[in-house]
């Protein structure tokens, strides 16, 4: 006799999702449950990201509760997705964005851009809608590092259609101003312009929006966190204790503005000699996850010293894109999953402070 749907719910209600901390029956992921006559079950496991740094392992575990049923032939599990919108406060946020994502810092040279430009077409490698906003007005670095040219164009409703490059939507003030001509701006100009680049871009649907921030933290960061109600804030330092002081400053600074933050990327963590092969840590190693443990936030990954960053960065054509199989790419592969998994979880936090249920604590994985 084949198995029935109450007994498979049963058998999938003990695998739990390791960063939400509870099962995927009880969360809603497990849709689509179907037996025929010979025991063969298939159902549907909808993940919060495509992703999702867990997918292989969850699909093992579903098909593997499953399979020892007794009357069960076979089991396939489909894995798909469905983004949640990762704030659920009452200003309004941008049209079509599920998620906003700040990528700051506490000072430059820490190689914030770099880390914007390639999480986001990590996030969109991976399947994800994913548009990259350039709020570093003073140093907009994307158009070159993105290889990208020309200028936005008006739309018929009025809006500014973003560029897109590499399969990512864009937008900087790189693209309305030459290349070597110099923003020199007081606050309220940058205050309209990002406002104007936030809401009057026709960003379309998007699961992620990156934004590359100026360092520091002076106004576009104030204006961004008052204007849209960001899903968090993702911290960018190199290992050195110069960088990680001014890093702290820029992380409590979002904590002030009640930005959640999603974690911290340790850059230029460590330097492999192209000719020998052998790692030498320039700037010092693991400074970042000590410090990320001591604000009792997550530690995202850390990315290597290399030249091919660098040379793709300058070429237009990140290593992401480039060379994407790279142990350099899947760094950033590796902190765009678990950056997505936070992303996930403030979206459930939000929920169950919303119902007025236990607030969950950030995933340490």
């Amino acid at each position: 006799m084949p198995v029935s749907k109450e007994e498979v719910l049963r058998a999938l209600s003990v695998v739990k999702d390791p960063d939400l901390g509870r099962d995927l029956v009880t969360l809603g992921m497990i849709e689509n449950v179907r037996i025929d006559d010979t025991g063969n079950v298939t159902f549907t496991v909808v993940l919060t990201t495509p992703a999702c740094p867990v997918k292989e392992q969850l699909k093992q575990q579903t098909e593997s509760v499953v399979s020892a049923l007794p009357g069960v032939r076979a089991v396939e599990a489909e894995m798909t997705s469905r983004v949640m919108k990762g704030t659920m406060t009452q200003r309004e946020g941008i049209p079509g964005v599920r998620n906003t994502i700040a990528v700051g810092s506490g000072k430059g040279g820490v190689g914030k851009s770099t880390v914007a430009v390639n999480l986001a077409l990590a996030l969109s490698m991976e399947g994800a809608r994913v548009g990259l906003l350039d709020a570093d007005v003073y140093g907009p670095n994307v158009p070159l590092m993105m290889g990208s040219m020309g200028k936005p164009q008006p739309t018929e409703t009025g809006k500014i259609k973003p560029i897109e490059a590499h399969g990512i939507e864009l937008i900087s003030m790189g693209y309305f101003i030459d290349a070597d001509s110099p923003v020199i701006w007081r606050g309220p100009m940058l205050t309209k312009l990002l406002t104007q680049f936030m809401y009057d871009v026709q960003w379309g649907e998007l699961d992620y929006l990156v934004m590359d921030m100026p360092p520091g933290t002076g106004d576009i960061q104030l204006t961004t966190a008052q204007s849209v109600p960001l899903t968090g804030a993702v911290i960018v330092s190199t290992p050195q204790d110069v960088a990680l002081l001014d890093a702290g400053k820029a992380l409590m600074m979002f904590k002030k503005l009640n930005v959640p933050v999603l974690g911290m990327v340790e850059n230029m963590s460590t330097f492999v000699c192209p000719h020998c092969g052998d790692p030498t840590d320039l700037f010092g190693h693991g400074g970042a996850q000590v410090a990320a443990a001591r604000y009792a936030i997550p530690f995202l990954g850390e990315i290597p010293l290399h030249l091919r960053i660098r040379e793709g960065g300058d070429s237009g054509r990140p290593i992401v894109v480039d060379a994407p199989d790279s142990p350099e790419a899947q760094a950033f592969m590796h902190v765009a999953r678990n950056l997505a998994a936070q992303v996930s979880v403030v979206a459930y936090k939000q929920q169950d402070a919303k119902r007025g249920a236990p607030v969950a604590f950030f995933s340490k994985r």
